[in-house]
């Protein structure tokens, strides 16, 4: 079996080609791809060549980890595995079911990094999450959400975390994340914002820019901006034993002034990637009502004009997330 796939096949270089499937395999799914969504974090590096050394890195790839379809085959057999088996019983999926997949590989003969951008795809019935039908294209939006949940929870950590009292970034992860913390019932975050096009749109909290703001004992900075030159002005902004959250992606290495630091007694903390309990935790309070993912995808593209949407979403102030239509 064939399908469509965007590919990196260089740095800057991207085309749509016709590229073989994996061979389905016990409990694997087969989806229909309706909506990805482009990141412009690390799906930025590897897009321009500058991702840091990565387990699989190489070109040509498929990109993609915010992919929403519909399940058009459910496995043919159970897995032999036990604990697959189990997971199988526990979540049951239908033909017809809208889902989320956080990337795939699904493809032949290239690398598959992180392999959602695709029209169709083959993956494990536990790779994939039932979304509601109501929520649409917005679906794509759930590993964000996922990833800013996690920056906050930490599950499994036996040092309760803070919750920011500032973000800095005002992109669609640092709204999603001050939504975020309102929504797990914390007190509004200040956000700083360098760029007049990105201050609007706030929900609840304060978008300022950060030379407009004087407060200097802030106890939880999260950093989405990725930008590795800010980390010595966070630290001067922190009351003693106060936190400076890593939740971007930097392509370069970081570096601190260490008497600053040492005079706070600050706290750096690096949040990696999302687990599925934080995907299962920002599903339930998106379909209760108490999370909104409105109002945060500001461009869409047919798969055709692709090379178009990877430049609009990296290039233009104005685009929080760009989604690729894969429904042509």
């Amino acid at each position: 079996m064939k399908a469509h796939a965007i590919v990196f096949d260089a740095p800057r270089t991207l085309s749509v080609q016709t590229l073989e499937l994996k061979t389905r395999e016990p409990g694997d799914v087969e989806v229909e791809v309706t909506s990805s969504g482009i990141s412009t974090g690390t799906e930025r590096l590897l897009w321009d060549g500058t991702m840091p050394p990565f387990p699989g890195l190489g070109y040509p790839l498929v990109p993609g980890y915010e992919t929403v379809g519909r399940i058009t085959r459910i496995p043919d057999e159970v897995p032999a595995d036990a604990q697959a088996r189990e997971a199988f019983a526990a979540r049951p999926l239908a033909v017809g079911d809208p889902v989320f997949i956080p990337g795939s590989y699904s493809f032949q003969g290239v690398r598959n990094i992180f392999g959602g951008a695709g029209s169709r795809l083959i993956v494990p019935h536990d790779r994939v999450i039932r979304v509601a039908p109501d929520l649409g294209p917005r679906a794509v939006l759930l590993a964000l959400a996922a990833t800013c949940h996690h920056t906050i929870s930490l599950g499994g950590l036996r040092v309760p975390m803070a919750p920011p009292d500032l973000i800095v970034g005002h992109g669609v992860m640092g709204r999603l994340l001050a939504r975020i913390t309102l929504a797990l019932g914390f007190p509004a975050p200040m956000v700083w914002e360098t760029q007049a096009a990105r201050r609007g749109g706030a929900r609840g909290y304060a978008v300022v820019h950060p030379d407009d703001d004087t407060r200097k004992d802030y106890e939880a900075i999260y950093d989405v901006s990725g930008d590795s030159t800010l980390l010595n002005g966070l630290i001067a902004r922190l009351a003693p034993g106060g936190e400076v959250v890593l939740a971007g992606f930097y392509k370069q290495d970081l570096s601190f002034a260490f008497a600053p630091a040492f005079m706070r007694e600050a706290r750096i903390r690096v949040a990696a990637q999302w687990k599925r309990h934080d995907l299962e935790a920002v599903s339930d309070i998106v379909a209760n009502g108490t999370l909104s993912l409105d109002e945060l995808i500001t461009h869409t593209l047919p798969v055709s004009r692709a090379g178009q949407a990877y430049e609009t979403a990296f290039g233009d102030a104005q685009c929080l997330k760009m989604m690729i239509d894969w429904q042509e």
